[in-house]
C-alpha cells in the first residue's frame, strides 16, 4: 500500500480523471511555484473506476478556478488548513476564460495582434461551448 503523506495548508484536488493530472499541473503553474506538490496517477475509485489526485502545499488564493473548472468542472476542490480538510469547493463552468487556449481561426484578430489576450465565453453550458470573443471561432477544449 503506497502512502503519501497529508499536508498541513494547502489543497487536494480530487476527481481528477485518470491520466490528466500532469496537463493540469501545467496549467495551473505549480510546476512554477516553490511549494510542495504531490501527483497521484490512477488511483483506484469506486465511483470513477481509476482517477489521479494533486496535493498542493500553498495558498488556496493561488489556484486559478476559472481555468480548472474550464479544465473539469468535476474536480472537488479540498482545501486544508492544520491538516484537516475545511472546506469542499465545486466548479462551475466559467463564463469567460482568457489565455487559457487559443483561437486556432487565422483571420482572427488575435493572430494579427499578438498582445491582444485571447477571450473565450461560455455560449452553451449544455455542451459545454465556449467561443472566441472576438471572431466567435468554436474552442477546441483540449488541456
Amino acid at each position: 500500500m503506497l502512502n503519501i503523506g497529508q499536508i498541513e495548508e494547502g489543497f487536494v484536488l480530487d476527481h481528477i480523471r485518470a491520466g490528466e493530472s500532469l496537463d493540469i499541473y501545467y496549467k495551473l503553474g505549480l510546476d512554477k511555484i516553490d511549494n510542495t506538490v504531490a501527483i497521484i496517477k490512477n488511483v483506484r475509485s469506486d465511483k470513477m473506476g481509476k482517477k489521479d489526485i494533486l496535493k498542493v502545499e500553498c495558498d488556496v488564493e493561488m489556484l486559478d478556478l476559472d481555468v480548472l473548472g474550464f479544465i473539469d468542472h468535476n474536480i472537488t476542490v479540498n482545501v486544508v488548513k492544520g491538516g484537516k480538510i475545511v472546506e469542499k469547493k465545486r466548479l462551475t463552468l466559467p463564463k469567460e476564460i482568457v489565455n487559457v487556449i487559443k483561437c486556432k481561426n487565422p483571420r482572427c484578430i488575435t493572430s494579427i495582434e499578438q498582445e491582444l489576450p485571447h477571450i473565450f465565453v461560455l455560449t452553451d453550458s449544455k455542451h459545454e461551448v465556449y467561443r472566441c470573443k472576438y471572431c466567435e471561432e468554436k474552442a477546441v477544449k483540449r488541456i
